[in-house]
């Protein structure tokens, strides 16, 4: 995309000679320092606005490399989100060219790979407001970058304080663009204030929190925070927007919690579970990333995994819903860890207020098998919903007398254990109607569900993991606890069919390919990767 003013990198270092130049919203040069005035910032909404209404563009492009927001902010900072707007060219096209598929984004957007993204931010925010004085060539392309953040600060208050962090060009036209910003959307009539400094803008509430953060971030930026670069590394390949959470953001939210009881009278633990407090306060961080990738939408995120409290740690998910049959539209794969249906019952018994010795003894009565272990040998080492090309909704919730084929479950594990513990299920349903509990078995599986042919297939059909379709879209199922798949072309195109007659809609169905979603523990680090792709 080009740019009506060139945007190179914003300078590196202080000017020679001296010591770094810092503007601010109250006008003129200032060392740097940590003054405790305060001025007003209409800007402040508007050109946040300009960097928050960049992440509905910013499907439209990848990340970039070169300098980052992160550089600006202080080690402290507690949460991040970035946005670029300028990446390589050829990733741009691809993904235009992707986005382009959908007749509504030429009708909305209309945006070709040569336009400025900016200005038609800017022209859209314009038509928003009532601030029509300003000029985009004159008041905002001279100086305005193409990386944008927003971020949650400690700012020495009882809770972080919002920061808006612009890239710019050049420092002294940004200053002076954000005053005519600021006398156009209304002078001192809002609150906020800003400092610039080597090509960053702070954008905050008052001077003292864009000061103290600017004078912070140059002794110890959050991009050079050991967490910060761990949990966006663990994150993956950098993207289109970049999300960090600080290890201090558990222990807040956990006092944000518990404060939840004291303002209703009640214990914490009224309100939100102890275990999950202690969760929280035990957090180590968190990173996700959402990027372009072949042809498709990603999103990848890296967590604590003690802090998650995941049941689903274990690796066979994967492999099991790839050995599902090829015509396959929807699937879900769970792999269990040892021990999870102890921590089920335990989690069931703390949100009741059971024990969980009568949470045993009740479901045990009423389903007629033993928990916790039977429950573990019936779910084996991984265990599959699939719903398969040939399946009618009308002939499971549409009242017919006999259900469909064409959905079924599929388990891998010891197929003689798992069956003794549906004896067990089918003789505590009898006398009702228990189809879905009919079963085959061969060597290493066993196939639930009420069609026998489907139950077949479930066994012998084997060939989904090697359509083109599953791996383009589930690209991490190797080793994975969960697995989400979903084929939209399948079943003579499912999903455009239930647009029904809404033309429109259809057409903006139809280039979807598919949705995939992996999830698997690495260490005590929890990833995840949610991907859609087009045909």
């Amino acid at each position: 995309m080009s740019y009506d003013t060139p945007s190179g990198p914003p300078p590196s270092g202080p000017p020679p000679g001296g010591q770094a130049e810092t503007l601010d919203s109250r006008g003129g040069d200032r060392p740097r320092g940590r003054g405790r005035r305060s001025t007003v910032l209409a800007a402040g909404a508007a050109v946040a606005v300009v960097a928050v209404g960049g992440a509905a563009w910013a499907t439209l492009s990848f990340f970039s490399t070169g300098d980052q927001p992160a550089e600006a902010l202080p080690a402290s900072t507690l949460g991040y989100a970035s946005i670029d707007l300028d990446p390589s060219g050829g990733q741009k096209i691809a993904a235009l060219r992707a986005l382009s598929k959908f007749p509504a984004f030429d009708d909305v957007v209309g945006l070709d790979a040569d336009d400025d993204v900016r200005r038609w931010i800017f022209d859209e925010i314009q038509g928003e407001t009532e601030c029509e004085a300003l000029d985009y060539d004159d008041d905002v392309a001279p100086w305005l970058g193409d990386r944008f953040a927003v971020a949650a600060v400690d700012a020495g208050g009882d809770l972080p304080a919002p920061v808006f962090v612009l890239q710019v060009s050049d420092d002294d036209a940004a200053d002076a663009g954000l005053q005519a910003i600021r006398e156009c959307a209304g002078g001192d009539s809002v609150e906020g204030a800003w400092s610039i400094r080597d090509g960053w803008a702070l954008i905050g509430e008052t001077q003292q929190i864009v000061d103290d953060a600017a004078a912070d971030a140059a002794e110890a930026s959050l991009a050079d925070d050991d967490d910060f670069q761990h949990w966006t590394s663990e994150a993956g390949d950098s993207g289109i927007v970049s999300l960090y959470a600080a290890p201090e953001v558990g222990a807040l939210l956990a006092d944000e919690l518990g404060g939840v009881g004291d303002d209703l009278g009640l214990a914490p633990e009224e309100v939100v579970p102890e275990e999950s407090i202690e969760l929280l306060k035990e957090f180590r961080g968190a990173a996700a990333t959402i990027r372009f990738d072949d042809g498709g939408l990603e999103l990848e995120m890296a967590a604590d995994a003690g802090a998650t409290g995941s049941m689903a740690d274990g690796d066979a998910a994967g492999d099991l819903v790839a050995s599902l049959p090829e015509g396959t539209v929807a699937a879900l794969g769970l792999s269990l860890g040892d021990g999870w249906a102890d921590e089920l019952l335990d989690q069931i018994a703390e949100a009741t207020g059971e024990s969980t010795d009568e949470l045993v003894a009740q479901a045990s009565e009423v389903l007629g098998i033993d928990l916790p272990q039977d429950a573990e040998t019936l779910a084996g080492s991984a265990i599959a919903l699939a719903v398969d090309g040939d399946f009618d909704p009308e002939s499971w919730f549409g009242g017919a007398a006999e259900p469909g084929s064409g959905i079924g479950v599929k388990i891998l594990g010891d197929p003689d254990g798992v069956e003794d513990v549906l004896d067990k299920l089918r003789a505590a349903a009898a006398g009702q109607d228990a189809g879905f509990l009919d079963s085959d078995a061969d060597d290493e599986a066993v196939a639930l569900g009420p069609d026998a042919d489907y139950r077949a297939k479930l066994l012998s059909d084997r060939g989904l993991g090697g359509t083109d379709s599953f791996e383009r879209v589930v690209e991490h199922h190797d080793d994975a606890a969960v697995v989400l798949f979903v084929d939209f072309d399948a079943g003579d195109d499912w999903l455009v069919k239930l647009a029904g007659d809404d033309q429109d809609v259809r057409e903006n169905l139809e280039p979807l390919e598919g949705l995939g979603m992996s999830a698997w523990l690495d260490g005590d680090t929890s990833h995840a990767v949610l991907k859609i792709t087009t045909d």
